[in-house]
């Protein structure tokens, strides 16, 4: 016989603000290799933007979390690579502005297709 946990704690909820909020900071470092000045780093907004994520994932039906899942996975997959990326040309050499902002312009239309997704 098995037992059911006392209680179950779903975390996915979190995972989705903790996604977008990773991604903001792909973002954010994109930004500063692009010459840009970053958007705010964190704070109040960060806060409220992942609370908003959050509570629109957990209202949303199954299929439209899975899809939300998998676009934040690719998402960051590919960001995080490429921030990486650019961090080794720039320190190998003069920062890569022009990719870095066309980085930039893509995770930010990544975060704008995410928000869609929810809604």
């Amino acid at each position: 016989m098995t037992r059911e946990p006392y209680a179950q704690f779903d975390t996915a909820p979190i995972e989705a603000g903790r996604q977008v909020a990773h991604l903001r900071h792909l973002l954010r470092i994109a930004e500063e290799i692009a010459g840009r000045v970053p958007r705010a780093a964190a704070g109040d907004e960060a806060l409220d933007e992942a609370a908003r994520i959050s509570e629109a994932y957990e209202r949303s039906l199954p299929v439209v979390q899975r899809r939300f899942d998998a676009l934040a996975e690719e998402s960051a997959g590919w960001a995080a690579g490429a921030v990486e990326a650019l961090l080794v040309i720039a320190r190998d050499g003069a920062p890569p502005h022009s990719a870095a902002a066309q980085l930039a312009r893509e995770l930010d239309h990544a975060l704008r297709d995410l928000a869609r997704t929810l809604r």
